[in-house]
Order: C-alpha cells, then sequence, then structure tokens
C-alpha cells in the first residue's frame, strides 16, 4: 500500500494515510461487534476497495483481524494488547494495584480489576489465588452487566443512561461473558441494582459459573463516579460470599482506600 504524502499542521508531519486508516479502526471500535467490509468501509466513509488494503495492512501487524467463516472485521489481538496496557497506566490502576496485590495476598482468593471498557466491565488485572480454580476470566474477559457481579456494580452505580447504552448493546455482543436467568428490564433487575447500592456490594452465588461465588466492590474517584471494581471469586465450599465475612471486608477497606487516594470522599 502507497504511503500517502506528509501533510504538515502547525509545523507538526502527519502522514495522511495513517489517519486515513484510523478511520476504519475507530468504526470497528464504535461497533463493538465485528462488521462485513461493506458496512465497515461504509461507517469509515471510503470505498470497499480503499478500505481493503488498509485492512490486509493492520490485519498483518494485529490491529484487525478476519473471521475465516464470515468473512468479517474485528479489532485483532494486537489492538487488545494496546488497550489493556492504556488501561493499566491509568492513575486509578498505578494507584490500586499495590493495596489490590496486599489484599489478595491477606485474603487467600483470587481477587480481579475490571474498568468499563468499550464493550462492558473488563477484567484488566488478576491476583491468582494460592489454590487452583478452573474460571475461564482472565485480563481482557468482559463480564455481563446483567448477570455477574462484577457487572451489577457498574450497572448499580454508572450513570442511568450510561449503564441503558451498555445493557442494551449487551444484548448482542459476543464478547460478554454471560448466563442467562436475568431479564434486565424486569422490575427484580431494579430492585437487585438498588440493593447493591444500599449495601455497598453485589454477590453472585453460583452464576456464571455454576460452583463459583464472587462478591464485588466499587470504587470511586474524586467526582463519586465508578472507576473501577474489584472482584474476588472462589468456589462455594471454600468462599464466603456473605457481606459481613471477612473477604467481603477486607475488599471493602481495600476498595475504599483506593478511592480515598483518589481523592473520593463519601457524603
Amino acid at each position: 500500500m502507497p504511503i500517502a504524502p506528509i501533510n504538515t499542521d502547525a509545523g507538526r508531519r502527519r502522514i495522511q494515510s495513517v489517519e486515513t486508516g484510523h478511520r476504519l479502526l475507530a468504526a470497528l471500535v464504535e461497533a463493538g461487534q465485528p462488521l462485513p467490509l461493506g458496512e465497515l468501509a461504509a461507517a469509515a466513509h471510503m470505498s470497499s476497495a480503499k478500505a481493503h488494503p488498509y485492512l490486509v495492512s493492520f490485519i498483518n501487524v494485529g490491529l484487525v483481524r478476519q473471521d475465516l467463516v464470515s468473512g468479517h472485521y474485528e479489532l485483532g489481538p494486537f489492538a487488545m494488547q494496546m488497550g489493556l496496557v492504556s488501561l493499566q497506566q491509568s492513575t486509578p490502576l498505578r494507584t490500586a494495584y499495590p493495596l489490590v496485590n496486599q489484599t489478595a495476598a491477606e485474603i487467600g482468593h483470587t481477587l480481579a480489576t475490571a474498568v468499563l471498557g468499550s464493550h462492558g466491565p473488563t477484567i484488566v488485572h488478576i491476583c491468582e489465588a494460592s489454590y487452583p480454580v478452573h474460571v475461564n476470566m482472565r485480563a481482557g474477559t468482559v463480564m455481563s452487566m446483567r448477570y455477574t457481579a462484577t457487572g451489577h456494580v457498574f450497572a448499580a452505580w454508572l450513570a442511568p443512561k450510561v449503564a441503558q447504552h451498555y445493557l442494551e448493546r449487551e444484548f448482542a455482543d459476543t464478547a460478554v461473558l454471560r448466563s442467562t436467568h436475568l431479564d434486565f428490564q424486569t422490575p427484580d433487575f431494579k430492585a437487585l441494582l438498588s440493593d447493591i447500592r444500599l449495601q455497598g456490594a453485589a454477590q453472585a452465588l453460583g452464576n456464571p459459573l455454576p460452583g463459583i461465588d464472587a462478591i464485588s466492590v466499587p470504587v470511586f474517584d474524586h467526582s463519586g463516579n465508578i472507576v473501577l471494581a474489584l472482584t474476588s471469586i472462589g468456589p462455594s465450599s471454600v468462599f464466603d460470599v456473605s457481606l459481613d465475612g471477612a473477604i467481603a471486608q477486607a475488599i471493602t477497606a481495600c476498595a475504599n482506600q483506593i478511592s480515598s487516594a483518589l481523592g473520593y470522599s463519601p457524603t
């Protein structure tokens, strides 16, 4: 693919082809799901013939991948790595990691840290338990806002319209870890979120994985907005998911310390 001429903007050199190709990546991020060539090109305001060479190059460097069956395009492994590194370098996470690592060592159970990503609550850091836990959760895993303790924490404390946006787009998003027992539009779900706000934590009993329990708590920034969720998980036989238990108290204290360091002052 030929390199477009270098332009200048306020004395700074620019490569126009990079900025043009960026429109395709931005369209994939905005869509939040794989797209066929024609739809992707249209979303980036270019023809399919123009878009295709950019996509070939993006595939070669891992920014985009193409499904071998459907032919649809989506963000590739290197794009995910870039996103995770960017998230990990944010100030809340730099503040959180030492305290999270210390708390995980104290409780002896898996403790994960999640942020709100483009698909929804996304795991960015995991401290593994001292015993094996057979759970398909790793950095980059997107947690359902409808069916997991991590997601319920974000759904409870995000601004209502923001929460509604993620809840609705999750319906057809195959990237999200989920189960199938709760409809987010029911009064029961709204009551659940109200209870979570009152008790300051969300619990999951055997959901989305049978035999695995979880408890999750929010972390707030100086403006009172939720920026992280801390979630501890473990087998039901050895994991105390009660709200007044040692695990809940430890991760709540950790979340409060992080929130305080970020300038949060509860009212």
